[in-house]
């Protein structure tokens, strides 16, 4: 088994529930949320992939909407923590980096290419804003370094924010599926995907046989948003969520085939 602080391996269950990648939407993730309890068995798992933040106006929203649901469903009968998990997306993997700034080489262009990608939105969350990290970045590795601090006192004034942040994972294992965020090199094993799993591969969308032992490989984020899309070894989950499309959460049975699906 692979590093268990890297990958979650849940139980074997009924049916393992995956939700694509949200942007910020809370409201739409609040009205799934809504639609999934009263879908969700008592055996049932379920797996967010990635993206919570970035791009959507109401980051931290959508943080306290994960929060709460999480409540609600350990405080079902016969629920566990580890019937749950929350894998890291390119987004959070950016905010990650974006704290740690003040380390990078080329602190204006790192900066300057967060943006492009969808990070300004998560930054407004938190009480800042993009001109002031390009201030902080022309000045230095100090200011920057007190620029990031505000950041993270914002996220600890946030409750559960700061661990939620932390305990993100790379990809979840649930029996023969494999869930991860925006896909994987086929041609790496699983310890070596790196920043596969965040930034996608090419040879994601042409795989023609099974990864390894797994029937199926599930990701949540494809920068096309084209819907539930499954082929004979992969399904991918994307509506939009965010730039204006649906939020889609999927249920799998233990060989791997989409058994329930909602889009909202």
């Amino acid at each position: 088994m692979a590093d268990r602080d890297k990958f979650a391996e849940l139980k074997p269950s009924d049916r393992l529930w995956a939700v694509a990648s949200i942007h910020g939407d809370a409201e739409r993730l609040g009205r799934l949320h809504a639609e999934l309890a009263g879908r969700l068995g008592y055996n049932d798992r379920l797996i967010y992939l990635g993206n919570y933040v970035g791009h959507g106006a109401k980051a931290a929203e959508t943080i306290d909407e994960l929060l709460r649901f999480r409540l609600w469903f350990l405080a079902r009968p016969l629920a566990f923590v580890s019937d749950l998990a929350y894998l890291r997306g390119a987004q959070e993997e950016m905010w990650h980096k974006l704290l740690q700034l003040q380390f990078a080489t080329d602190p204006r262009g790192v900066l300057a290419w967060m943006l492009d990608h969808g990070v300004g939105a998560t930054l407004a969350a938190y009480g800042t804003t993009a001109d002031q990290g390009k201030i902080a970045a022309r000045d230095g590795a100090l200011s920057i370094g007190k620029w990031t601090t505000r950041i993270r006192e914002a996220i600890r004034n946030r409750p559960g924010h700061d661990p939620f942040f932390s305990g993100l994972r790379r990809a979840a294992i649930g029996g023969r599926i494999l869930f991860c965020h925006a896909g994987i090199d086929p041609s790496r094993p699983l310890d070596e995907q790196t920043d596969s799993f965040w930034w996608g591969s090419s040879a994601f969308a042409q795989m023609d046989r099974a990864y390894g032992d797994f029937a199926t490989v599930v990701r949540g984020y494809d920068r096309q948003h084209p819907g539930l899309v499954v082929t004979p070894f992969t399904v991918t989950l994307d509506g939009g969520a965010g730039f204006g499309g649906p939020l889609i959460a999927c249920a799998f049975d233990a060989s791997g085939q989409v058994v329930d699906q909602l889009s909202v």
